[in-house]
């Protein structure tokens, strides 16, 4: 037996009309993602659960609801990884030029200058990405890289330690010096 919903015309007229309005009242709250996605980071009792977490919050971060800034993004991820580093540096300034308040594009950047030893301008971009992504604990680890290169030992550990703090099992907490 076969059971069938009718609904008068106008009905469905009126479903199909105000669809696109019932999707858009309840946006993505990314707020509320990320800070759920922290959550799962800060509760992880493993490494396992560590990285996996991470992983969701690098797919949060890199995602943009603009399919080409996403598309340029991935461009200059293999560029980097072909280490075809000025082409990925052109790509991510593109990244940046066209979405300022994108803080992975400057990430991503900051990167790049980091691989080419340009660390005044890594730490710029650092600084941009740490502005709109203050839990961004890449971003924090990339400083304290930096510092701990450039002599600055104390301010190094300090920026690892809030990194670390924010994310238990990243991977520079092996450079961290018990206090």
């Amino acid at each position: 037996m076969t059971l069938r919903l009718r609904l008068p015309a106008a009905a469905l007229v009126a479903l199909f009309a105000f669809w696109p309005l019932a999707l858009a009242a309840a946006p993505l709250d990314r707020e509320a993602l990320a800070d759920r996605l922290f959550e799962r980071l800060a509760a992880a009792t493993t490494e396992e659960e560590g990285r996996r977490a991470e992983d969701s919050i690098w797919e949060m971060w890199i995602d943009h609801p603009d399919a080409g800034i996403r598309d340029a993004i991935a461009l200059g991820m293999r560029q980097r990884e072909a280490y075809d580093w000025d082409a990925a540096l052109e790509t991510f300034s593109g990244v940046i030029e066209r979405e300022p308040g994108y803080a992975e594009g400057w990430n991503q950047r900051a990167f790049i200058h980091f691989l080419k030893g340009d660390y005044d301008a890594s730490l710029a971009d650092l600084e941009k990405t740490l502005e709109l992504e203050p839990r961004h604990f890449g971003a924090l680890a990339g400083v304290g890289l930096i510092y701990l290169s450039t002599n600055r030992f104390d301010e190094g550990q300090d920026i690892l330690r809030q990194a670390v703090a924010l994310h238990p099992f990243l991977k520079e907490r092996r450079m961290l010096v018990p206090q």
